[in-house]
């Protein structure tokens, strides 16, 4: 699967967010070794605290489902732009996945790849 690929299938998801709060929607689309994509979407709640994130919605989603090794994420915003995951998010990708490769879109809508490990070389760990 094409990292343009991915974008879209994380653009998709992005049309299910619940974003009343903060008018920013965002989609996720983690792709797994075998091949198997599983998508995200934020949900916000009056609670803030209750709210989650579309990286870590499509994480729990294919923990859920069984799936532990994952290979890419791909990562778009109703902001437009590079739009790159928050601590907590980051601290879950540690957790299952610290060699993800992260696929952004840029504001001219090409796809951007990091190393997560560049994003965050001091991971927490037991």
């Amino acid at each position: 699967m094409t990292d343009t690929e991915l974008l879209e299938i994380a653009s998709g998801a992005m049309k299910n967010a619940y974003a009343p709060y903060s008018k920013f929607s965002v989609g996720a689309a983690l792709l797994c070794s075998d091949g198997t994509v599983f998508t995200g979407c934020n949900v916000e709640n009056a609670s803030y605290g209750a709210a989650n994130c579309a990286e870590r919605t499509a994480i729990f989603k294919a923990v859920s489902e069984g799936c532990r090794d994952f290979s890419a994420i791909a990562i778009v915003s109703s902001g437009g732009g590079e739009t790159y995951p928050c601590g907590i998010c980051r601290q879950v990708i540690a957790e299952f996945a610290p060699d993800l490769r992260v696929i952004l879109q840029n504001k001219e809508g090409k796809p951007v790849s990091y190393n997560f490990k560049d994003m965050m070389p001091y991971i927490f760990s037991l």
